[in-house]
């Protein structure tokens, strides 16, 4: 590793920001482009890479290679947020340093304001800036400092001089470092959490000019879960240890000691706050941690130290005599009250319906049974999707499980033969339920169920997001209606291990379900069949569709939208398929969501179409078909595992973007965005269909970059990799073959869709739309 220059040269940058990476990877992307998008351009990103175990390193060589301001350096093992800090600022050439953890973002225009301010202050040791924290609710609430931070205007000062500014929040990122007066000051980060606030006291008090810019330039993400400091356990005695360390630094300065009650208070006040938030310290380890705090006080507390006044003295007053059980008893009764009715409530609604409660209960006072394996399918549907690959994979490698798939009532004929079931909310349900080891859903289970310790969740899911998902819905009014988000996260904790298919899904999943989950990028275990299925296999689908030999197959698979109610067809089918001719057959299927339309059964009885929209197995149906013809479903990633063709009819494309949201713009043409053939309008696809657009040289390039993005855990081996890590605790290899090497299974081999010969439209050719995909 090389490390950077102290010194500055004319193509040195600004402004290094120094961003410690780790297990972000479903918030990196945003803050690397909060970042790449200011206005102000005369920065450099040092990402330090700290061994992240999940796609990070990744993310951030992908950066690079787009933008030559982004330098990553990969560390060989994982040393801990504060040595990633000091190798970053090693490596920066900057004229300041400006420290940004990779789950924050920047606003906009930050940069920009920055740069003005350290111009017009004459280059401060340390410049102050505010902040906001950002909720996953969207909730966005001010930093204390705000009106500290206006009062200060243009001046530059000392800690000494306006001592109230070393209250500000102690972390390191709402503040910039000189990188000179960082350097000379010999300044690093100790091991141990609450690194920041040892950091912040001491630059703050080495610090010889101060200055502040009242703008908002941080977003501070406050995550749900994931964050270490709301991790509860040992680590967080290593708060002691910091402030030891400050106190020597004082020790060591006597001029310091007109800020030195000052600075007792603050961390007195850390103390207690820490000691019963249920985040941090765990309830066994409380007496011990009040136990060190209380040594602290009597050790370090400045001569004529006066208590303040009100609850808060009562506390300081309450840990100087030690006395612990005095300081848990001055906790309110108010708010143990409404603790325990929170978790009264709680329970309630854990235990299902009245008329159920008892049988509920009496078997979650059963033991768990070990071999036990529950699954269920959208919403209890039907044995499909995900979990009946992983289903069918157990018990071949794992023949002790026992499966039990849950029904709903009225689709108990579906359920194939020799597959054990239970009914939903059946007195069986709720024994398996409550007693199984495994409890495996390409959704989530009712809120009504309880996650009982030792049980194991696995959420396979049923698709990868383009729309947008989980709490990004919450901006859209569309998708967000009669949606309680805290019930949705609260159904979301219960979940061990979430699958993906690739590395967008992983990313996204992680940021939108913020809960304490794995990660398993495995594949889809329905994806299998794709890669496993023979001409052989093939031929027999298409049979039992009543597709003749020499016939070409488009499948049509429309998504349903929030914006809707009911089926509303989106394409003249009677038209499609009058253009198409006799050599081929539309297959439609409708989302399940929707019931049988009259109007396709119409189509369908007049030898038109057919309506597969009740057919069992949607895989047959892709192996079964040419090409595809789709909108926004998530079929369009899976259908991308064949490599044949896809068309992306969108004819609402501006309007279901605003309404329900998109990770991302199909009709842009980008490669990694746009699958293939692209119309907005009937015309367009007739057009598309006629000129042989939907299969040449840039809707194929299109395709394999679409495949190379989103195709990259799928091989055939998925659903063992599933059921070796989840239910059998081994560690399964992942896809390991280039994708080029991975064989889908063949096209229909007599299936070549002709180039349509172009008819009259009124003496013109049709020219497709500028977003089209035959430009």
């Amino acid at each position: 590793m090389s490390f950077g220059r102290t010194g500055t040269t004319p193509n040195d940058p600004r402004i290094s920001l120094v961003v410690p990476v780790y297990r972000v990877q479903g918030y990196l992307r945003a803050c690397l482009d909060s970042v790449l998008g200011q206005s102000f351009t005369d920065f450099e990103i040092i990402a330090v890479d700290d061994r992240s175990p999940d796609s990070c390193g990744l993310i951030l060589d992908e950066y690079a290679a787009r933008d030559s301001r982004v330098r990553p350096l990969h560390l060989e093992r994982n040393q801990g947020i504060g040595k990633a800090r000091d190798l970053g600022v090693r490596e920066a050439r900057g004229d300041y340093i400006f420290f940004l953890d990779s789950d924050d973002t920047l606003a906009d225009g930050a940069l920009a304001a920055v740069a003005e301010r350290l111009e017009r202050t004459g280059d401060p040791d340390i410049l102050l800036v505010d902040h906001v924290r950002t909720y996953w609710w969207n909730r966005v609430q001010g930093s204390a400092a705000r009106e500290m931070l206006a009062e200060a205007g243009p001046d530059v000062f000392t800690a000494l001089e306006r001592p109230q500014f070393l209250t500000m929040f102690t972390v390191v990122w709402n503040r910039l470092y000189r990188r000179e007066f960082y350097l000379a000051g010999g300044f690093s980060f100790t091991d141990g959490i609450y690194e920041d606030a040892l950091m912040v006291y001491r630059t703050m008090l080495s610090a010889e000019r101060i200055a502040c810019l009242p703008q908002v330039c941080v977003e501070y993400r406050q995550r749900r879960k994931g964050n270490s400091l709301r991790t509860p356990g040992r680590q967080h005695f290593a708060v002691f240890e910091q402030y030891e360390r400050l106190f020597a630094f004082l020790d060591e300065r006597p001029h310091l000691d007109p800020v030195r009650p000052l600075i007792f208070e603050r961390v007195i006040d850390h103390y207690l706050f820490l000691l019963f938030r249920e985040e941090r310290v765990q309830p066994r380890d409380r007496a011990e941690f009040f136990r060190r705090a209380a040594a602290h006080f009597q050790r370090y507390r400045p001569a004529g130290y006066v208590r303040p006044q009100g609850s808060l003295g009562v506390r300081f007053d309450l840990l100087a005599r030690g006395s612990y059980p005095a300081l848990v008893a001055a906790r309110t009764v108010a708010d143990a009250r409404n603790h325990l009715r929170k978790r009264a409530a709680k329970a309630r609604v854990g235990l299902g319906r009245k008329a159920y409660d008892q049988l509920y209960r009496m078997h979650l006072r059963r033991p768990i049974d070990e071999n036990l394996v529950v699954y269920s399918a959208y919403w209890n549907r039907g044995v499909s999707c995900n979990p009946r690959a992983i289903h069918d994979k157990a018990r071949e490698l794992a023949p002790h499980l026992r499966g039990v798939w849950v029904i709903r009532a009225g689709a108990e004929h579906t359920v194939p033969e020799g597959v054990d079931f239970v009914v939903a909310r059946s007195p069986r349900y709720w024994e398996v339920m409550a007693r199984a080891k495994y409890l495996v859903n390409n959704v989530n289970f009712p809120d009504e169920i309880v996650k009982r310790p030792g049980q194991v969740h696995l959420q396979t899911h049923h698709g990868t997001p383009l729309k947008q998902m989980g709490i990004d819905q919450q901006r859209f009014p569309a998708a967000a209606k009669n949606m309680s988000f805290g019930k949705m996260l609260e159904r979301c904790d219960r979940w061990d291990w979430s699958l993906s298919s690739n590395r967008h899904s992983t990313e996204i999943w992680e940021r939108v379900y913020p809960c304490s989950f794995e990660n398993v990028d495995s594949g889809y275990p329905r994806n299998d069949v794709y890669f496993r299925s023979t001409a052989a296999d093939v031929a027999r689908i298409r049979a039992g569709l009543g597709i003749e030999d020499g016939r070409t197959a488009i499948l049509y698979c429309p998504t349903v939208r929030d914006y809707q109610k009911g089926f509303v067809p989106r394409l003249d089918l009677e038209r499609l398929t009058r253009e198409l001719g006799e050599d081929h057959v539309v297959l439609v299927r409708t989302h399940y969501f929707y019931g049988r339309d009259p109007r396709l059964q119409a189509l369908q009885d007049r030898g038109l179409i057919k309506d597969v929209s009740a057919y069992p197995v949607v895989e047959d149906l892709c192996l079964a078909a040419d090409a595809l013809i789709t909108d926004y479903s998530s079929i369009m990633f899976d259908y991308a595992c064949l490599d044949r063709p896809i068309i992306s009819y969108v004819d609402d494309w501006e309007v279901y973007a605003k309404a329900r949201g998109v990770y991302f713009d199909l009709l842009s043409q980008r490669p990694g965005e746009t699958p293939g053939a692209t119309a907005t309008s009937e015309d367009e696809l007739v057009e598309v269909l006629r000129s042989g657009a939907w299969k040449g040289e840039r809707a194929t390039a299109l395709r394999a970059a679409f495949r190379e993005r989103f195709v990259q855990f799928d091989d055939g081996n998925a659903a063992e990799r599933v059921v070796r890590k989840v239910f059998l605790g081994q560690e399964a290899a992942p896809a390991v073959l280039p994708l080029a090497e991975r064989t889908p299974a063949p096209a229909p081999a007599a299936a070549v869709l002709p180039v349509i010969p172009r008819q009259s439209t009124g003496g013109e050719d049709l020219v497709p739309a500028d977003r089209s995909a035959t430009a």
